[in-house]
């Protein structure tokens, strides 16, 4: 990846009218560079991101950055891209009450936040922090079906990594060779985004995982049917509390969007398991394959609560 800024502290979010057809490398990062705040407090975020309103509505980049980021991990780095900046929620300087002041948004159908595979960032929010994740455009979701609208065969696997969405040429065209630097990193010490102060390297790496978001949401924004547009918003509102069941009632967690008129509901999903990858669908004495058992048959439930709800 080219270098996103000759200033430190700025960096490129490239916007796709600043663009005619696929912007080469080097022209995508000539944008004019946007400040990088470091926030350790609430009143350094705008004040529509901490008071969402109907009035105000906001698309931004969003993503996490922690150790083991989970239910049982710690959350470090939450960065947020605008349009005209980009914010490195620092969750450990700031600690629960900054993370907290952000809540509202996270939570917000005001707020679209634009993510590469929500389920162990919202997992993290909602254990560590009571957040429910919601209203959020998942790019790896969006890819899927895109794939599926155009007529084209699934990969191996069934999903898109960031780095192989960025260097496809429809999205983005960026080559992002210094994601493996960090995880060769991770390997080595997996307290890597504790370290503080933030140095040169990870706040590159925490920024250069946001600040195509955007670029990429509205390039994806303008291939997506109605119908493809429909089940983005029910994965990805499922994608947000899948790893997210304790055994109770969710029924305190945001609805997921209804039915078109005229368009026919999904209720079976097909899994396709890589050869060789069993185990880690079944986990350690069967946990994930039950915990995904006990979210189907919670999910069908609800839908079929809802379903007599709404026609009784």
């Amino acid at each position: 990846m080219a270098s996103s800024s000759d200033h430190p502290g700025y960096a490129c979010i490239p916007q796709p009218s600043e663009f005619d057809g696929k912007p080469p490398e080097d022209d995508i990062n000539k944008s004019v560079p946007k400040p990088i705040h470091a926030v350790v407090d609430a009143s350094q975020l705008p004040i529509e991101f901490l008071e969402p309103s109907p009035d105000k509505r906001l698309v931004i980049g969003f993503d996490c950055e922690g150790v083991d980021l989970c239910r049982h991990g710690t959350l470090c780095i939450m960065q947020l891209a605008f349009p005209d900046a980009l914010y490195l929620v620092d969750a450990l300087m700031g600690g629960e009450k900054l993370v907290k002041a952000c809540k509202p948004a996270l939570e917000s159908t005001y707020i679209t936040k634009v993510i590469h595979d929500c389920k162990r960032d919202s997992e993290a929010l909602y254990f560590q922090y009571g957040i429910k994740l919601h209203n959020v455009v998942d790019t790896q979701i969006a890819y899927s079906l895109l794939e599926e609208q155009e007529g084209r065969k699934r990969s191996a696997d069934g999903s898109k990594s960031f780095v192989n969405l960025l260097a496809d040429p429809r999205y983005c065209g960026i080559s992002y060779p210094e994601k493996e630097e960090v995880r060769t990193l991770l390997r080595q010490d997996p307290n890597f985004w504790t370290r503080r102060p933030l140095d040169s390297l990870m706040i590159r790496a925490a920024v250069d995982d946001v600040r195509f978001l955007l670029y990429i949401y509205h390039k994806m924004m303008e291939k997506l049917n109605e119908h493809s547009m429909y089940h983005l918003s029910v994965r990805g509102a499922l994608y947000c509390r899948c790893f997210c069941h304790t055994g109770g009632d969710q029924a305190d967690w945001p609805p997921v969007p209804p039915v078109p008129e005229g368009m026919q509901e999904e209720i079976l999903s097909v899994l396709d398991v890589p050869p060789g990858q069993m185990g880690r669908v079944i986990g350690r004495k069967g946990a994930t394959i039950q915990s995904i058992k006990e979210s189907l048959l919670r999910l069908l439930w609800e839908a079929k609560r809802d379903h007599l709800t709404r026609y009784s």
